[in-house]
């Protein structure tokens, strides 16, 4: 079962490894990158198998929350320019 996972961050000092958390965020499955700490993932692991996949990539004193999204149609976001809908809607179909 794929869900549609939304997962941000706060990575707070010292440390703050923003490559290895965001790297973990990505080995999930497919994925867009909303803003600099906001991702939505279309993974297989449950949220709290994926919360412990990037949560091995935080010190203690980082912030992480992973979110089951069910409906994309109901989200409001502000990101770049030009954000990816159609390859975050790309994404949510497959699950």
């Amino acid at each position: 079962m794929a869900y549609n996972l939304f997962i941000a961050y706060d990575l707070i000092s010292p440390g703050r490894n923003y490559d290895a958390v965001r790297d973990r965020i990505k080995s999930l499955g497919p994925w867009a990158q909303l803003q600099l700490s906001l991702f939505y993932v279309s993974s297989d692991k449950a949220p709290h198998d994926a919360y412990a996949h990037v949560g091995s990539a935080m010190d203690v004193n980082d912030r992480l929350a992973v979110i089951v999204a069910a409906d994309f149609l109901g989200a409001v976001l502000s990101t770049w320019d030009r954000p990816p809908i159609e390859a975050i809607n790309s994404i949510w179909v497959r699950s």
